[in-house]
């Protein structure tokens, strides 16, 4: 079996492109499910797939981290990776869906693991907002937070791979149109505001609404970025918490072609972590976070080595 992905909820599993990519385990939080059930659910896991690969949001709170600690150290087990993604929810689960992928190919656990690290720089992650007032993800002026206050204000939003924020028209739908990876669209007085810049790669774009009634992300953001498909999807529950507003429409672009992540991953020198053994590819384990390398040694106070002398 391949080894297995894991989610923190349901809804940061995205639908399979294809009918050979696998699903993903939930791993239910403290208040869904006790301590005990949740270590017989997680041990018949890795019964079944020998290693589990669970990706764990920025977002989630403080009681679901712990229990997934607990629980690898309960079990006593060193196949449980645990991956700290700081994505938004959208882009979140656009890069599980590619870790799914990845998990049919023939790979180490340790290389899917330290994959997510190298996959996630190939996502594009955004959103086109309603009011920028509550937004901490990504700076923020004090102008946009002023114009934020306004009922027809929308901003189009890129919080990953580079921040980016520009105000659009009232209608969010200003027109495009220039090279491929950047557009323009019209902001309020006429001025120009500079679309985020898109990949300079083949992607798909999936995007979810929330409350904010508009089609910009699909009329006007996809064909700037010349993306090869649309697809939309349910709004993750936690988006409108992480984006500081319910009234959104989140989007993530990111590499569809499972042969190509194979190939980009497969490209990068593979290495045997120094701690536990498994294969890597980066600078970090994916199963026990060590470096690659061993990290120096703490410099020496001066007066310390002048003793020595």
């Amino acid at each position: 079996m391949p080894t297995a992905i894991a989610v923190t909820s349901a809804d940061l599993v995205l639908p399979a492109p294809d009918r050979h990519t696998p699903g993903a385990a939930v791993l239910d939080p403290p208040e869904r499910l006790g301590l005990d059930a949740a270590l017989t659910a997680t041990a018949a896991l890795l019964e079944r797939h020998g290693h589990l690969v669970a990706v764990v949001p920025s977002w989630l709170p403080r009681a679901a981290v712990q229990r997934l600690h607990t629980v690898r150290a309960i079990l006593e087990t060193d196949r449980i990776a645990l991956l700290d993604i700081d994505l938004p929810p959208l882009g979140t689960a656009l890069l599980i869906r590619q870790l799914r992928q990845l998990s049919i190919f023939d790979f180490s656990p340790g290389v899917i693991a330290s994959a997510a690290r190298l996959l996630s720089h190939y996502i594009y992650a955004g959103a086109l907002l309603g009011s920028v007032a509550k937004l901490d993800r990504i700076p923020v002026g004090l102008k946009a937070h002023a114009r934020s206050w306004s009922p027809s204000a929308q901003f189009a939003v890129l919080a990953h791979p580079t921040p980016h924020l520009a105000r659009l028209s009232g209608a969010g739908a200003g027109r495009t149109g220039g090279s491929h990876g950047a557009g323009r669209a019209k902001g309020s007085g006429g001025a120009a505001a500079a679309l985020p810049a898109g990949p300079e790669f083949a992607t798909h774009l999936t995007f979810a609404r929330g409350q904010l009634a508009s089609d910009w992300v699909a009329a006007e953001l996809a064909p700037a970025w010349q993306v090869q498909g649309v697809m939309e999807n349910p709004l993750p529950a936690d988006s409108a918490g992480w984006w500081g507003t319910p009234k959104l429409v989140e989007f993530a672009a990111g590499i569809p072609d499972p042969a190509v992540l194979c190939q980009l991953v497969a490209s990068v020198r593979r290495e045997e972590c120094r701690w536990c053994g498994l294969e890597l590819i980066g600078d970090r384990c994916g199963f026990c976070a060590a470096p690659l390398t061993a990290p120096p040694p703490p410099a020496q106070p001066a007066s310390t080595a002048r003793s020595r002398r």
